[in-house]
Order: C-alpha cells, then structure tokens, then sequence
C-alpha cells in the first residue's frame, strides 16, 4: 500500500539542493508509520583519518564508500593537496598518492584554512610538525573554529620539541608550526583533555617520525572510541607500536593509554569507509518516535566489535527508550518505533555526538508512574561545550520553544561531569498530525547555530509537531549534504508489512 503523506511540496521542497532550500525550512509531518532503507555517506570521523594516514604513506591508497563532497573532508583534502599529495575523486572512492611521510608543499610556507573542520584543525596542526626543514605551515579557520580549543595540541607538539607559535590568540588558530627535527626517542603524556582529537592527531604522526614516539595519557580519556578509533586504523595499516598492556583494550575500557610508535614504512593500502555512525543515528530516532516504525541501516554491524565507529552503540540506547533494536552483527542495523518511548538515565561520554538526537527522542518520552514527568538525564557530556557551537546551550534555549525544560548540571567536585536534565513537554508524546489541536499549534522557528547536528536533530521534531521551520538548512553540507534528500525518502516508502 503506498504511503501517504500530508503534504508533498513540502517533502519535495526537501530534495532541492542545499543552496535552494527555503532559510527556514519547514518540515513536513509524518502521519503513518514508514518503512524505509538509509545508507549515510561515509563515517566523517574515518575518512579524514584515513586520508591523513593516506597522504603520509609510501605509495597509492584507495578509499571506498568515502565521504567526499561534504565540507569536513573537502577542507582536509585540500590541505593535504596543498602539503603535496595526489588525490583524485571518482563517485565515493578517494585515490591517495602519499608523500612518504615529508610533505612536499605546493607553495613556500602554505596556510591551510580548514574553515569550521574541527578534524582538519587538530590532525594537520600535528601533521604540519612533518614539513620540510625550513618550511612552516599555517593552519587557521573560520570564527567559531578560532573559539575551539587547541592549546593542548600545541603543548603536546612542544613536548616533543616542535616550535609552535600561536598567531592570534593564546590557545586558539591561527597557529604556525615549524620543521620538528627530533634527535632523540620523543615523549608526550597528556592530562584529561577537552577533545580526543588531540591525543588522535600524536599518534598518526607517529610511525612518520625518526625516532620512537612515546603517547601517553592518564584515564579517564575523553571520547576515548575515537582514540581507539585511531588506534584500531594504526594497527590495521602495520604501524608498530608496544606497550606494557594492549592499548587497544586499555582504551576500550577506558584506561590510561600508554603506547611507544616506532619509526615506519607506511604503505599504501585499501580501505572500505563505514557509514557514518552519527548519521544513521537521525533515522533511527525518527523511526523511534513514529509508533510502528521501521529503518534499516545497511552497511552498519549492530555490534560495536565489528565496528571503527563508537556511535555504532546508539541503536543500545533506543532501545532502552523503548525501541526494537536488530541487526545483523556484521552487515545491518534495525530500529521498531514503539507504540510509546520511556524516559532513560544514560551516559553519553562515550558518544557525545548523539546527545542532541537522544534529547529530541526524550522530548516525546512518555509519563510513567515511577517517572510521571517523563524526565530523562544525559550523562557525560562536558565536550558538548567545544563543539561547532555550545550544543548545551543551543539545546537548552532551543528545546525550551517547544515547551521543554533543559536544566544543565556541572558537578561541584568536577568541572568535567556536565549532564543534561530534560522534562519533555506535557502531552507531546500523544501527538499526531490528525488532532485539530496540533494544527492548531503556533510555528516554531529553531535556529541552529551554524552547527550540521544541531540542524538534523531538530528538523526530527517536525516530523511529529506540526509547523516545524529550521533556520540555515544548509548547514549540514559539514558533514551530511544528502540528509534533506534521505529525510524526504522517508515520506515515499511503503508502510511496514502487517
């Protein structure tokens, strides 16, 4: 039986391209349950690691299934083109002639403007350590990348006795590295820091230095998936590396990592690129609030050892709320909307990318007698401060237009556990688009603080409560520039059998 929809201009509205869509745009309601098959563009996370490691190597890499026309991995290929690598694009594989391990600059001491890419930022500040002697390379950005931390990179770079200048200021892009000519085994050890990227971007320079690299860190670590994300990718390509204890499983459990790279011959290799993680996290909360609901993810284990990707444990979390979770281990990942979602207490340090998709699946949480204002807590979330925008902050002001209640927690004792308490609006849960009363109901206008997650979790409201806008549609072209188009499909698939 086809599916109906309440109003297709709007969901046509949503297949234009991104520089056509209406600023804002309104978000059609889904008034039946769908059954639909998304497949997100490349892990973003995966791809600018891969190309980094790729551009080093001795040799031709090949990356399939990439993330190649959003802005994060546009920003890194042309910097790692302007330091000297051969990178060429056909459909979503990305073919990679490496430097072997010394960039090779197009132009005399090159600055490198990443624009908003905080990966970009943080692995080509580290990587500008491996210039040719005499050279120095820039790497600046736009102004909210300007606000974003990097003085524990520049720190760690100083540790191993590279010469970093900070050009505007103290702590913040612009920054202008200098030629690193270690003499000797290099050490670095970090304290708990405000981004994992920092500790990501030590170690995937490491096998491309001349002497031994020794990375360590003191638990409990930030993010610490997407450390092992690096490591995994370092582990996968030969680079040798030992340690007193597998760091591998010290990082998954989240201990102290504590690793020594040594000086390697990086070939070129193959890599496949997962789906991104976050990404499918949007669909699986739009099935979760549509009661009957289906969305598969293909490409995407529904298990985390099968998986680079720590966001790959989000399907855990809906399905605590009340979802029905399956899946192939090694190929697939299903979600059931519920005939109601519940109220969770979870920790998110270990996925922060996907607190604002769990707030707005919390938003339409159902009362309970143990929970009768449905209030949900989101644990973990102190990195959510130094993100493309203050997601805590823009989630507190934005939820609030709906009629929820954000209360932002700092613990006395640690500055570093912030949670986030969220009563969702009185009777959201039993909306749907037949009540006269919902039609009813006045436009909300969320803005989204230039910030791509910020954007697709919001626009998930609207597929539930009526006359939904969302300002600076656009802005996902950071890191998903197809999600309008995969978000429409959803309104053209068939109902799910039975």
């Amino acid at each position: 039986m086809p599916f109906f929809v309440t109003n297709m201009s709007a969901i046509d509205t949503l297949r234009l391209p991104l520089a056509q869509l209406p600023d804002p745009l309104p978000i059609p309601v889904i008034d039946r349950p769908f059954a639909a098959t998304i497949r997100p563009p490349g892990s973003k996370s995966l791809t600018n690691r891969a190309l980094l490691l790729a551009a080093l190597a001795d040799g031709t890499s090949t990356l399939t299934s990439a993330l190649v026309d959003a802005d994060d991995a546009l920003v890194m290929i042309q910097g790692l083109r302007a330091l000297g690598a051969g990178i060429t694009i056909d459909g979503t594989t990305i073919t990679v002639r490496g430097v072997n391990g010394r960039w090779k600059p197009q132009t005399p001491n090159p600055v490198l403007n990443v624009r908003a890419s905080g990966t970009a930022a943080r692995f080509l500040t580290a990587a500008a350590a491996l210039a040719p002697d005499n050279t120095t390379i820039t790497i600046d950005g736009d102004a909210r990348m300007r606000e974003r931390p990097i003085g524990q990179l520049v720190d760690a770079l100083r540790q191993i006795g590279a010469t970093v200048e900070f050009v505007g200021r103290e702590g913040s892009l612009p920054v202008r590295v200098h030629a690193l000519k270690p003499t000797h085994p290099l050490g670095v050890t970090f304290g708990p820091t405000s981004s994992s990227q920092f500790i990501s971007a030590m170690l995937m320079i490491g096998p491309f230095l001349s002497h031994e690299l020794h990375v360590a860190a003191t638990g409990p670590l930030t993010s610490d998936d997407y450390t092992w994300m690096t490591l995994a990718l370092l582990r996968a390509l030969g680079a040798p590396g030992n340690a007193g204890r597998d760091p591998y499983e010290s990082v998954r459990l989240g201990l102290e990592l504590d690793w020594r790279l040594n000086p390697a011959r990086v070939r070129g290799f193959e890599l496949a690129i997962e789906p991104d993680a976050t990404g499918a996290s949007y669909f699986q909360v739009a099935a979760a609030i549509t009661p009957g609901a289906h969305i598969t993810i293909p490409g995407l284990p529904a298990a985390q050892l099968g998986s680079l990707q720590g966001d790959v444990k989000f399907p855990l979390l809906v399905e605590e709320a009340g979802a029905t979770f399956t899946g192939d281990p090694d190929r697939s990942i299903e979600i059931i909307g519920p005939r109601s979602l519940h109220a969770i207490d979870a920790d998110l340090e270990h996925m922060p990318d996907t607190a604002m998709t769990a707030a707005v699946m919390l938003c339409f949480a159902a009362p309970t007698p143990d929970n009768p204002t449905a209030t949900s807590t989101l644990r973990g979330l102190h990195t959510l401060r130094h993100k493309e925008s203050d997601r805590l902050a823009a989630l507190q002001t934005e939820l609030a237009k709906l009629g929820a209640t954000v209360e932002i927690i700092t613990s006395p004792h640690d500055p570093r556990d912030v949670s986030l308490r969220l009563t969702p609006p009185p009777n959201l849960h039993a909306l749907t688009a037949a009540d006269p009363a919902a039609r009813a109901l006045p436009p909300i206008t969320f803005d989204t603080y230039n910030d791509h997650r910020m954007a697709m979790s919001l626009a998930l409201i609207g597929l539930r409560r009526p006359h939904v806008l969302i300002a600076n549609p656009a802005c996902v072209a950071k890191t998903y520039p197809t999600f309008w188009r995969d978000l429409a499909s959803l309104f053209r698939s068939p109902a799910p059998p039975g």
